[in-house]
């Protein structure tokens, strides 16, 4: 039981506080997930955000059903997903009801300017701790190669992001078949 209720406090604390929609809440979520409960260590996360970014969908809620799955199955599941989506139907609800009678006060203006620099940070420090990841398993002159060439496909030529994971998901499938194959082959041919 106590599973589930660190399950839903730790992604109803996720829903209420990532201001900026799915992205600006994955370090929110690596901060829950990794560091206080300790239910994935840093390398799983990665892993789990990866295929996550592949998949169609809100990034957030995709992270809340499979760590709540893993942790807890069908149930935990269930329960991630509705303590991270909670807070903000319940915050639009009252938001939109109360943003006619507020949107042009100066306050209201500020507030959202102030949170703007905080979630680019946040969205900061997860882009390098994945390049600092890359670094570490391709080495620095490969991801170092691989982010020019992402930056120039993606901001230059301008190719959709879905289009360039597919291709991603294609070659690393493909490299991962080969590799099996050679081991299949060494194997019959050691025996």
């Amino acid at each position: 039981m106590k599973t589930h209720w660190d399950l839903f406090i730790g992604f109803f604390r996720v829903g209420m506080l990532g201001f900026g929609g799915g992205p600006a809440s994955i370090p929110l979520i690596q901060k829950e997930v990794v560091n206080k409960y300790k239910w994935l260590n840093d390398d799983e996360f990665g892993d789990i955000l990866a295929i996550g970014n592949s998949l169609p969908g809100p990034i957030a809620t995709k992270l809340a059903g499979y760590i709540g799955y893993r942790v807890s199955g069908v149930f935990g599941m269930i329960n991630a997903i509705l303590a991270n989506i909670i807070p903000t139907i319940l915050l639009m609800i009252a938001l939109l009801t109360s943003l006619s009678f507020i949107e042009e006060f100066n306050w209201v203006q500020g507030m959202t300017a102030g949170v703007i620099p905080v979630v680019g940070m946040m969205m900061a420090t997860l882009t390098w701790q994945f390049i600092n990841k890359s670094g570490k398993g391709f080495g620095w002159k490969k991801a170092i190669i691989i982010v020019v060439i992402l930056i120039v496909l993606l901001q230059v030529i301008h190719i959709h992001p879905g289009i360039i994971i597919a291709i991603l998901l294609v070659v690393a499938l493909s490299i991962k078949n080969k590799e099996n194959n050679s081991e299949k082959k060494e194997g019959k041919q050691t025996t």
